[in-house]
């Protein structure tokens, strides 16, 4: 049996091709990921002003699925879109242009032999849920299968945190250990016949497009008189224009109290990786309140505890740099401050097939992660080496895409699956003798048909 997914994000959307045999455990599919395919073009809010284009987006990706799901099982195949926060801010800006753009995309899937059972904008909470059920499912932290044929439980606090950081929001989800003292954060769960009660937060615009955005606004704004920016976290010799429509077209930048008319500013790499890390700074509000623990921004937050998987921008922002391989944080930090110093020339050279843009943005992407895991999520030097950055578990990609259609076709169930057990001895041997009994019997019948045609032929003769 096959399932699709539309992971339709903020600054890109993917399907994600999954499959899990009929003979599924308890109605739990043991679900692998098939192929996934990437839409060419930007994420499906931007075609705010062209809903068409949405929908006409999505064409190839079903074409491809369609060469992969047999002719005779796409009909029964359940297939979901589900949008994040791009369409969130979409919806706080324009709810009617959010509408049309669901219209186009239902309307494009519809044409296709397959079960669409609807597109839905996942709230934060959802996100960060349905990404802690799929890391945890896929490390077998849920239910594990015993080579005895049994489905054993691992303890609860086994259970690992995710970190997932998109383009317009970020999310985490944990155990916390202790009673979630702010109820807007906790998310029970019944998995397997086992509960879990875990923490989840989603910052909206704290994704790295819009920090990167914000950041860039924020600079301008420290001196708004001038067309001039001096960016610390571009390589010193970088130079582009903006325009100030361009630098205040997010719902997440905070437009002047006195706008200055439309512009073309130009702005300036300075290679300054403390003056990077400074201006980032100013992103979040760190101080909590009195008596209470928290993560940014006066979001109650408890302290993090356990093993972290961080996927999605989290592992691409610091594997461009080879930081993904579980080093020290002092490491990390050393390899990040040689980069953020380099000359944009030198880059080019060192990067010549790296798109411009992402090289343009790698200092100021990994200094935003860091900024982000250490003073806004609050992990230490010790706790930092509790963070895994995989794209991958069990070679399939990491993300909220398969929680989430498990949660939706009830892949996951409510009680606790049954182990597969034999028949009893007394049961064999009932259907031992039962059986024997049958062929007797047929065999006597055999016997009769046959005297009786023999008996027939001596008569006539």
């Amino acid at each position: 049996q096959y399932g699709l997914v539309f992971d339709a994000g903020s600054t890109h959307t993917a399907l994600y091709i999954y499959r899990w045999p009929a003979d599924k455990e308890n109605g739990t599919g043991i679900v692998s990921q098939v192929e996934s395919c990437t839409v060419n073009g930007p994420g499906i809010s931007s075609y705010a002003d062209n809903p068409a284009g949405a929908g006409a987006s999505l064409k190839p990706c079903l074409d491809k699925a369609m060469t992969i799901i047999p002719a005779d099982q796409q009909q029964e195949t359940p297939t979901y879109l589900g949008a994040t926060a791009g369409m969130r801010l979409l919806r706080q800006q324009n709810s009617t242009k959010a509408e049309q753009v669901f219209a186009e995309v239902t309307k494009a899937i519809r044409k296709y032999p397959v079960d669409f059972r609807g597109a839905q904008i996942l709230e934060g909470n959802e996100e960060g849920s349905f990404g802690w059920i799929t890391v945890n499912y896929l490390l077998e932290m849920l239910i594990k299968h015993s080579f005895t044929g049994e489905w054993t439980h691992p303890p609860v606090e086994d259970a690992v945190g995710a970190l997932d950081l998109g383009g317009a929001s970020t999310q985490i989800t944990f155990l916390p250990g202790t009673t979630t003292e702010d109820s807007k954060t906790r998310v029970l769960l019944r998995l397997y016949g086992t509960n879990y009660s875990i923490y989840t937060h989603s910052y909206l615009c704290y994704g790295e497009r819009q920090a990167l955005n914000r950041l860039l606004a924020s600079l301008h704004q420290d001196n708004p008189p001038s067309q001039q920016i001096s960016h610390p976290c571009y390589p010193k010799g970088y130079q582009e224009n903006v325009t100030t429509a361009e630098l205040y077209n997010s719902p997440c930048v905070t437009t002047p109290s006195t706008p200055s008319p439309a512009q073309v500013l130009t702005v300036t790499g300075m290679g300054d990786p403390a003056a990077c890390r400074t201006a980032i700074q100013k992103l979040f509000n760190f101080t909590c309140g009195a008596n209470r623990t928290c993560g940014f921004n006066g979001v109650y937050q408890p302290p993090v505890r356990g093993q972290f998987f961080a996927f999605s921008g989290f592992y691409y922002s610091l594997h461009f740099l080879n930081l993904t391989g579980d080093q020290s944080l002092s490491s990390v930090n050393d390899t990040l401050w040689k980069f953020c110093t380099r000359n944009w020339k030198k880059l080019q050279k060192e990067f010549p097939t790296v798109n411009r843009t992402h090289l343009r943005d790698s200092c100021a992407a990994s200094s935003y992660v860091l900024t982000l895991l250490l003073q806004g999520y609050k992990f230490s030097h010790k706790t930092w080496l509790n963070i895994r950055f995989r794209r991958q578990v069990s070679n399939v990609d990491v993300g909220w895409t398969l929680g989430y259609m498990l949660n939706l076709t009830n892949m996951i169930p409510s009680e606790t699956p049954q182990a597969v057990v034999g028949l009893p001895k007394t049961n064999w041997v009932a259907a031992t003798v039962l059986l024997a009994i049958i062929l007797i019997l047929i065999f006597c019948l055999l016997t009769a048909i046959c005297y009786q045609k023999n008996y027939s032929g001596y008569e006539s003769l």
